[in-house]
């Protein structure tokens, strides 16, 4: 067995791009696969709480990383979501992710895992880059605003430069006012990324609650079924994609 590695991403932060890389961890283990989700984003940790293993972690990924510690023992499994594992970021951390370190870290762990979730740093600096190296799907978590879709573009680009076999755009936080402003539609959206829609993720304030508190979304809420939609399409379902809220 060996690893799908798709690298969340985004060109700007504040998108809920690890909220939604721990929920779509959630639903690819849902669906009987066993997956891990690695944290790139240091100083900027979230995906322990979203996570529920706030407090479990003795080792993160900068301890891997720079050889302090074997993979292995920095994983930990979410309470939260059943088949859910993950490797943390540090609170700070002075170096820097290098693409062979990450690479070497992989080809270690993927054999145990059928999915591999990179949560990549928000910007492009050396997390980003890293993540490329070793990714074959490129999910751009974007919310519908100009300043986002813009940075999301130059992610997109730096992503195909870079041979990414898919890059797809999720488009999260979507509302009722998202669109006709600023934002004229979801086309312009699609045009001024220029990577293929995969999602449409609605605006939740549960699911923002739930992700502070370290409790699982409830599986009646639209977002919830937004993502569980994605997980599907990314393991080769067809769904129908659906614009909610």
């Amino acid at each position: 067995m060996s690893a799908k590695i798709v690298m969340v991403a985004s060109g700007k932060g504040g998108t809920g791009k690890s909220t939604l890389s721990v929920l779509l961890g959630s639903r690819l283990a849902a669906a009987g696969s066993k997956v891990l989700l690695i944290e790139l984003d240091s100083g900027l940790r979230s995906v322990d709480i979203i996570s529920g293993v706030y407090g479990k972690t003795v080792y993160d990924i900068a301890d891997v990383l720079s050889g302090r510690c074997e993979g292995a023992k920095a994983v930990v499994e979410s309470p939260l979501y059943p088949h859910l594992s993950v490797i943390s970021a540090p609170y700070e951390w002075g170096g820097t992710v290098q693409p062979e370190a990450l690479n070497k870290l992989l080809e270690k762990m993927s054999p145990f895992f059928d999915w591999v979730l990179v949560d990549t740093a928000a910007g492009l600096g050396a997390p980003f880059k890293a993540a490329l190296s070793v990714s074959e799907t490129v999910l751009l978590v974007l919310t519908p605003d100009p300043v986002t879709l813009r940075d999301g573009h130059i992610a997109a680009d730096e992503a195909f430069a870079a041979g990414a076999k898919q890059v797809r755009l999720v488009l999260n936080r979507v509302g009722p006012g998202s669109f006709g402003g600023a934002v004229r539609d979801l086309d312009e959206c699609i045009d001024t990324v220029g990577a293929q829609l995969i999602a449409v993720v609605p605006e939740s304030s549960q699911l923002q609650v739930c992700a502070a508190k370290g409790q699982a979304l409830p599986a009646d809420t639209q977002a919830f079924r937004a993502v569980d939609n994605l997980a599907r399409r990314l393991l080769g379902q067809r769904v129908p994609l659906a614009v909610w809220g």
